[in-house]
Parts: structure tokens; C-alpha cells; sequence
């Protein structure tokens, strides 16, 4: 996405013993161009997730169609809900890092361990591209006066105070 991207927003999915699956979805549906919403453009926006612990399948780990990003979107949820493009589940170890593109389909899974499964996903974008779709978390004095000046020039975030 080149050098220019920033990071507009963050939040941490936490699945909880007796979660249940997810509906299957993508994130950020709004399409750069609303007249030609399933056109194929460049990447303005990617999502990276880590886990602040180990993610297997007995902890819901993250599932995505891979590839569904690149198609219409009626016709990816028909594909896998006819299971001609099938949900893969992604496991992660601590240290890992899942970069992905937030119009893929995907969904949560059930966590049947007694350990909350927390993911965090920050999602990067062009800095020309700006939207709304989100409330955005305001970042505390203290924080922004310890990140450097290109620590700060990634961020998009009200500082406090």
C-alpha cells in the first residue's frame, strides 16, 4: 500500500468459553465507489490481527474464504454457502501476525476453553482514504508524547487533552 499508509483504527475481539459461530461477513463494506460498488481497485486498506494468546481450534480461531475479496460479494456469500469456496480456519501462535484483506469473507468460531481468546486487528490505510464507519478511540496525552515523530505521522487519532 506503500509508505503512506496510516492507521485509522484498532480494537481487540475477545471470544468467550460458549461463544457460538459467527455469521460468515466481511469488514468495512463500504465500497470506494458507491455507482460501481463490485469493482476490482487496488488495495487502500488492509487488517492486521495477532493474538495476545495462542490460537488454535479450541479456542475460535479466525476463519476466512480465501480469495473472496476479489469477487462480487452476492457471489462469494453464494459460493460458501454452497461450499464451493470453503472457511479456513487460521491459527495463530503468539508472535504471529495475519495480514489480510478486510473484504474476505470470514467469521469467528467457538471458543470451548475456559481462556478468553483475544485477537487484536488494527486496520492500515492510504492516507487519502478517510471514512466514518467507526467510532475512534481517542489516544491518551502520555501515549502520544512517547511515539516518535514516524510513529505519529502513522497515526490518525484524536489525542487527548
Amino acid at each position: 500500500m506503500d509508505d503512506r499508509a496510516v492507521v485509522d483504527q484498532w480494537g481487540c475481539d475477545v471470544s468467550l468459553h460458549g461463544s457460538d459461530y459467527q455469521g460468515i461477513h466481511a469488514d468495512y463494506q463500504r465500497p470506494l465507489f458507491h455507482e460501481i460498488p463490485d469493482l476490482l481497485v487496488p488495495a487502500y486498506m488492509l487488517v492486521v490481527n495477532f493474538g495476545l494468546v495462542r490460537i488454535g481450534p479450541e479456542n475460535g480461531p479466525i476463519e476466512i474464504a480465501p480469495g473472496t475479496h476479489r469477487i462480487p460479494r452476492k457471489e462469494a456469500l453464494r459460493a460458501v454457502e454452497a461450499s464451493e469456496i470453503e472457511v479456513q480456519p487460521v491459527p495463530l501462535e503468539i508472535g504471529d501476525v495475519l495480514i489480510r484483506h478486510p473484504w474476505a469473507l470470514h467469521r469467528g468460531t467457538p471458543n470451548t476453553t475456559d481462556t478468553p481468546r483475544a485477537l487484536v486487528t488494527i486496520r492500515y490505510v492510504r492516507r487519502w482514504y478517510a471514512d466514518n464507519s467507526r467510532e475512534t478511540s481517542v489516544l491518551p496525552q502520555a501515549v502520544w508524547q512517547s511515539l516518535t515523530p514516524e510513529q505519529r505521522s502513522m497515526m490518525r487519532f484524536p489525542v487527548a487533552g
